[in-house]
């Protein structure tokens, strides 16, 4: 088995998670697929589920992450806002940078772990 370097960015206000991998993730996939629902099939968790962490974002922002529309004959779905598509943005570069900066500590760590 290969190691695995895993960041696991979590950004908090008071003391709730409001910006972590799982919620980027779901962010991601509402983004990919236009929908709450299908994202959350995406992801393994229940509508219930990712409309929770989408609500507890959205609540952790000045401004939306999502909008969404609701069903009926033409169909609902949910979109990314600018907001919800600068976080992602700025998360996934705070990784990057993150993983180059700390690159040799890195590498001198997996070079600790055993065969």
């Amino acid at each position: 088995m290969t190691a695995q370097i895993q960041f696991r960015l979590r950004i908090k206000r008071h003391e709730d998670i409001a910006l972590g991998p799982g919620k980027i993730s779901l962010l991601e996939a509402i983004a990919r697929t236009g929908s709450i629902s299908a994202a959350g099939r995406e992801l393994q968790m229940s509508y219930r589920r990712a409309w929770n962490l989408l609500d507890e974002i959205n609540r952790s922002l000045a401004e939306p992450a999502v909008i969404t529309a609701a069903g009926g004959a033409h169909g609902g779905g949910s979109r990314l806002t600018a907001v919800g598509l600068e976080i992602i943005e700025r998360y996934r570069r705070i990784e990057a940078t993150a993983a180059q900066a700390a690159d040799a500590d890195l590498q001198r760590l997996l070079q600790l772990l055993a065969p």
